[in-house]
Parts: structure tokens; C-alpha cells; sequence
């Protein structure tokens, strides 16, 4: 794996799953003059049921009034 000419690297998928770094998860980096560490940033704990929702937010595509979804729930 390489490091881009803009500093930017791909955190593989199975990675990026275990440690919960989902798309607009703030980040940490630590050095300690040998090992760089990556770590979700503290004091950013939305929890990942608030990201999913935040990811999700003005993406539906259906125009339907409220009134109307409530009725096909209730199969009225």
C-alpha cells in the first residue's frame, strides 16, 4: 500500500468495519516517534445508529405526504 503524493491512504474495508470508521467519522492520529495510530476521535462519540441516520438524511426519493405512508403501514 502507498501513501498518495496528498498524503491519503485506502483503509481496507474488513478494517475499516472492525474498528466501526464508517463514512464521516471523525478521526485521531497519534504518533509516538515510531508507530502512527488511527483511532476514532474522542469527544465525537455520536453513536453509530446517529451516523447511519445522518448518512441517510434527504436521500429518500419517494414524495409521498405522511397521512399516505401512515396508510400504507397500516395497510388502511
Amino acid at each position: 500500500m502507498r501513501i498518495t503524493s496528498k498524503g491519503q491512504v485506502t483503509i481496507p474495508a474488513d478494517i475499516r468495519v472492525k474498528a466501526g470508521l464508517l463514512p464521516d467519522t471523525e478521526v485521531e492520529f497519534q504518533f509516538d516517534g515510531t508507530v502512527v495510530t488511527l483511532r476514532p476521535a474522542q469527544g465525537h462519540k455520536a453513536g453509530r445508529g446517529a451516523r447511519l441516520v445522518r448518512q441517510l438524511r434527504g436521500r429518500g426519493d419517494v414524495a409521498l405526504s405522511t397521512d399516505a405512508i401512515m396508510a400504507l403501514t397500516r395497510q388502511d
